[in-house]
């Protein structure tokens, strides 16, 4: 009899499928809720994460403004662009390393082997190659289609005039930011605003044409800028001020033209200068200053002008005024004497204490301001022309980078402070810029009124709008206009008496027009304490013009070798030479009825 048994799983078998069912289930949902989480709940994330790696932000570069000198009624380019290529990679894209930086080499005559460290740099996307490739060369390495590689235009700076007005134009660094002269002081007009691309990429990095998340913003242009300067005289200064430097044996010369009536400066120049295309291989960082505007130095006499147009104004002498000089004053127990006496103690004039260039009058009429005597009131009063009326102590705003502000005492802290200010009456104690200097006098010969030096004439703005400067008075009524009529005829004194039978035969200017001018010399002062005995600055400051000044010219000549007065042989015959040369090529307005 044949029966069948029927085989039943034992209990514990069955629980292990249920568990091994139980954990497929949860596997599987642990699956699906995963998958939920990152198409449904992270899908926007991811999305982004996605774009992100495809997604490249690029920088549209600005075109730098242009800057013109003017010449004749029109305009002249001193600085101009050149576009230039700047080689660089996104590491993170580039697939062969080696045969990438040897393709690179090849094409632009780089460095393979630094081509291949810089790619390999780390926690990075952009690394730069090469700089100041040509169009060509640009050209060359994107038709090599290399994955990460690419090249952005930059514009350089050219100048097609060569190196005049470097110091006064300052440069571009590599970075594209101006450094020194007006390319720092109006860094921000002349760059324009950057432009801004946004694009999806392909594998390799290059931007897809065709894409609704590509955002573009055009970049905006800086402004091109005309300057104030005289692209003729700037030449002629330039070549006065080498030929000068070397006859008088001269440790740097700065010289500035300024049209007293406007504040607008018509050429302004120092020797040595530097190649403003080849900035990189000067070992002097020095010579990229404008000392015009940078060197605050002691004016020496030629501070005598001012002095002068200070106790005019305030009355306490007259142009016809006469004074007993002693040739010597005692004051804080130190004797103020002048260089020479000529001739010692005895009645002097308002005119020999510029002609003569005498301390000791200088430090009469100071005397004047405080009721015949040096004393707070005194300083008070000469305290308030020199920061107030001359704006001395202060930059003036000009367009240019690193101005010095100068140094004006404090009349009421220090030591012998009578005697200080006393200093200060004819030129030392106190810093000056030479175009501080030509600022204030221009103060004083053009009716009394300070106006701001300035180098810009217009801007012409990305739009094509053209914006003109105007003058901007900072002062008015530095000197009373009367003044003015008064310090100018005493300055023509001046050059008349110095160019007198057996004086300085190249102060020949023709009878029907005006110079006037007061040479300064100045000891140079110790950096361990007090003045060196053998050691002096030469300067000028003068005008030409006919019936009123036409141009303010100021002259520092620093620690020249010349046999006499610094300012006599350093200073003045730089002036005349930049004099002649005004009133033989440039216009100036003989007087009325000559």
């Amino acid at each position: 009899m044949n029966s069948h048994f029927a085989l039943r799983r034992p209990p514990s078998a069955n629980r292990r499928l249920n568990i091994l069912y139980g954990l497929l289930v949860l596997i599987i949902s642990i699956v699906v809720v995963r998958l939920f989480y990152l198409q449904i709940v992270r899908h926007d994330h991811y999305q982004q994460a996605a774009l992100s790696d495809q997604l490249k932000e690029y920088s549209i570069s600005a075109q730098r403004g242009v800057i013109e000198a003017q010449e004749a009624g029109s305009t002249v380019p001193l600085v101009l662009n050149q576009r230039l290529y700047t080689l660089y990679a996104d590491p993170a894209l580039v697939k062969n390393i080696d045969a990438t930086a040897n393709k690179l080499a090849a094409v632009t005559g780089g460095s393979s082997a630094d081509y291949l460290k810089l790619i390999k740099t780390e926690h990075t996307r952009y690394v730069v190659l090469a700089k100041r490739l040509s169009e060509v060369k640009s050209g060359q390495v994107l038709n090599l289609k290399l994955p990460g590689i690419g090249t952005q235009g930059i514009d350089y700076r050219t100048y097609p005039q060569g190196t005049l007005a470097a110091q006064l134009l300052g440069f571009v660094n590599d970075d594209g930011k101006g450094s020194y002269g007006v390319e720092q002081a109006l860094n921000k007009e002349l760059s324009g605003t950057p432009g801004q691309l946004k694009a999806i990429t392909d594998a390799s990095g290059v931007p897809l044409a065709a894409s609704k998340d590509n955002v573009q913003i055009d970049p905006k242009n800086g402004d091109n800028i005309t300057l104030t300067i005289d692209l003729g005289m700037q030449a002629q200064m330039e070549r006065i001020l080498a030929a000068d430097y070397k006859t008088t044996k001269s440790k740097g010369l700065s010289a500035v033209i300024m049209d007293p009536n406007t504040g607008a400066i018509k050429a302004m120049a120092n020797y040595p200068s530097y190649d403003p295309a080849n900035y990189q291989k000067v070992s002097d960082p020095s010579l990229f200053l404008n000392a015009a505007v940078d060197n605050a130095i002691e004016p020496g006499s030629a501070m005598k002008n001012l002095t002068t147009a200070a106790a005019l104004d305030q009355g306490v002498i007259q142009p016809s005024t006469t004074f007993y000089d002693p040739a010597h004053w005692l004051i804080d127990g130190f004797n103020v004497t002048d260089i020479e006496e000529d001739g010692g103690a005895g009645t002097k004039t308002i005119g020999d204490i510029l002609n003569l260039s005498l301390n000791t009058g200088a430090t009469w009429e100071l005397m004047q301001m405080g009721g015949g005597q040096i004393n707070s009131q005194a300083r008070a009063a000469w305290y308030n022309y020199l920061t107030n009326h001359y704006q001395l102590g202060k930059t003036t705003g000009i367009e240019q980078g690193y101005e010095s502000s100068g140094y004006v005492p404090d009349p009421n802290k220090g030591y012998a402070l009578n005697l200080t200010y006393a200093n200060t009456a004819f030129g030392q104690a106190l810093t000056m810029t030479a175009l501080q200097m030509a600022s204030a006098l221009s103060s004083t010969l053009n009716g009394g009124t300070y106006y701001q030096p300035h180098l810009v004439a217009k801007t012409v703005d990305s739009s094509g709008a053209t914006h003109d400067k105007k003058p901007v008075v900072v002062k008015k009524n530095v000197v009373k206009p009367e003044v003015s009529q008064q310090l100018q005829a005493l300055m023509e004194y001046v050059v008349a008496q110095h160019y007198s039978p057996g004086g300085f035969r190249y102060l020949n200017f023709p009878s029907n027009y005006s110079v006037g001018g007061k040479t300064g010399t100045a000891q140079i002062a110790n950096p361990s304490g007090g003045y060196y005995d053998n050691k002096f600055n030469g300067t000028y400051a003068g005008f030409v013009g006919g019936d009123k000044p036409q141009y303010v010219i100021v002259v520092f000549n620093m620690d020249p070798g010349v046999a006499g007065y610094a300012g006599s042989y350093g200073g003045q015959p730089v002036f005349a030479d930049l004099a002649h040369m005004l009133i033989n090529d440039f216009n100036v307005a003989p007087k009325s009825g000559s």
